[in-house]
């Protein structure tokens, strides 16, 4: 059984503070502890804010986003599209830029060490204010990096509200990916394509409720970033096994696997292939799906599937 890990990969939906190290969260003062099952999305969200309160200085900005290059690339991963809550951090340190500009200088610093490419993806709680939403527009404007933006947090709340600043933020050229079909149905889904003009949707695994969407999501090519081990840890899929993936693929879905910070890339493949019997062709499709879903430039796309090929090659 050959090791995923040296299967090259595109990694598009992961939070970068829910990919701190438990030996970085010791280090700042906290207590790494995770659940292993969340009893609510309200819980996951408090466990995740408490590791956010650690975040203070640039230095701890910097350090958390060079592990994560590190620890990507032990896994694989040749590019990654890191989402970041920059507004939401700027206002709790009181530096509106310091956060992101930390970040992106140790990014950069861990790509030049480890190899890997990166582009930077700004997000925001939907049950959060309009004027953040805003922040966070005028932030990604600044920084070569940031090529996108897009709402998370519960999906019961409406994306309505933030209508004008989507509207704005496409016309900018900025990428637009929203969480939706995860907690919330087919409506979900069907408000972040047209409200929030979403180029692809993260998770959207609820899109099998609508045979139309369905139809309108794969005639659109609207990929769905998929984060299986994520889904159910936060109770919305009874188990792996009864993860709908397989017949996210049956349906001619665009099917790209992520881990939402909540797991290691390789080791979210390795379960793919062990649960639902998939073998290296189908793994190197996924792996196609996630390079030609990025916002990467062509010529690493490009670049990239051909590692992917060569690597099935060797097989």
């Amino acid at each position: 059984m050959r090791d995923v890990r040296t299967l090259p990969k595109a990694h598009l939906h992961v939070h970068l503070e829910s990919t701190v190290r438990p030996a970085t969260v010791r280090d700042l003062g906290g207590t790494p502890e995770r659940s292993e099952l969340f009893a609510s999305f309200r819980e996951f969200g408090d466990e995740r804010a408490r590791v956010r309160e650690l975040l203070r200085t640039p230095e701890h900005f910097r350090r958390i986003a060079v592990e994560f290059c590190e620890d990507e690339a032990a896994q694989g991963t040749r590019y990654v599209e890191v989402t970041f809550t920059a507004a939401s951090h700027g206002e709790r340190v009181g530096d509106p830029e310091m956060p992101l500009e930390a970040v992106l200088e140790g990014l950069e610093e861990g790509s030049s060490r480890y190899g890997i490419e990166y582009n930077v993806l700004l997000d925001h709680s939907r049950r959060r204010p309009v004027e953040r939403l805003w922040r966070t527009f005028k932030l990604a404007g600044r920084y070569d990096r940031v090529i996108g933006m897009g709402l998370a947090g519960d999906e019961s709340y409406p994306l309505a509200p933030f209508a004008e600043v989507l509207d704005t933020a496409r016309d900018a050229g900025l990428r637009l990916v929203h969480h939706a079909g995860e907690a919330a149905g087919a409506a979900s889904i069907r408000e972040a394509l047209s409200l929030g003009h979403a180029e692809r949707l993260g998770h959207g695994i609820r899109v099998l409720d609508d045979a139309e969407l369905v139809a309108e999501v794969r005639e659109r090519g609207i990929p769905l970033e998929v984060c299986p081990t994520s889904n159910v840890l936060l109770g919305f899929v009874p188990s792996l096994p009864e993860h709908p993936l397989p017949l996210l693929r049956e349906a001619g879905l665009a099917v790209t696997v992520n881990t939402d910070g909540e797991t290691a890339l390789a080791d979210e493949y390795a379960r793919l292939r062990d649960v639902f019997g998939y073998g290296d062709a189908d793994l190197a499709d996924l792996a196609r799906a996630s390079i030609d879903a990025s916002f990467a430039p062509q010529p690493v796309k490009t670049r990239l599937r051909a590692e992917v090929d060569a690597w099935l090659a060797a097989g």
